[in-house]
Formats: structure tokens, C-alpha cells, sequence
């Protein structure tokens, strides 16, 4: 499954009404460690396709989304279950780290 471009109009259906867990990533264009993290996030959406959904929040286009979520620092990996946020991950971390917060089996 591709990674989902999210704003606010399609943040409640793909992520809070997701029977899946969700990852989303809030990035901006300017960020260079978003460009870092990019395609870690890009390859975690490969690796478990079937098993988590994975979106972007371009913080410069959704404020109101980064707002909402308390964005503070880019980028900021949030992570849903049953529709609540449930962990986040502040700054470029390593994939497994990632992996381990998704947990999924």
C-alpha cells in the first residue's frame, strides 16, 4: 500500500476510522531530517503492507493537523491504534526503532 497523503479532510477516514494501526509522519519540505526519515517511512509502508497504514502530514499544508496533534518539532512520527494516538517519535531514528514503537507481528 502506498503512503497516504493526509490533510484535514482525509485525516479522520484514513486514520482514526483505520481498522489498521496507523503511521503518520509529519514532515515539511525544508526539514532535512524529514528528508532523512523519508524514506524509512516510505520502506516500513513496503515491509508491512497489510499490516499498518502509513501517511504524511505536510505540516506547511495541514497546521490545523500538526496543531491538533501538539507538533512541535519536526519530523514527529505518530502512531494510532483504534483511532487514538498511542506513541510518537520525535526526530530521525533508526527503522528498527520505528519497527519496535509499530509493534506489530
Amino acid at each position: 500500500m502506498p503512503v497516504v497523503h493526509l490533510n484535514e479532510q482525509n485525516f479522520d477516514q484514513e486514520v482514526v476510522k483505520s481498522t489498521l494501526p496507523v503511521l503518520v509522519d509529519f514532515w515539511a519540505e525544508w526539514c532535512g531530517p524529514c528528508r532523512m526519515i523519508g524514506p524509512i517511512v516510505e520502506e516500513i509502508a513496503k515491509d508491512l503492507d497489510g499490516k499498518v497504514k502509513v501517511g504524511k502530514v505536510n505540516v506547511d499544508e495541514a497546521q490545523e493537523l500538526a496543531a491538533k496533534f501538539n507538533i512541535m518539532s519536526i519530523p514527529t512520527l505518530l502512531i494510532f491504534k483504534g483511532g487514538k494516538a498511542v506513541d510518537m517519535i520525535v526526530g530521525a531514528v533508526p527503522k528498527d526503532q520505528i519497527l519496535k514503537k509499530i509493534n506489530v507481528s
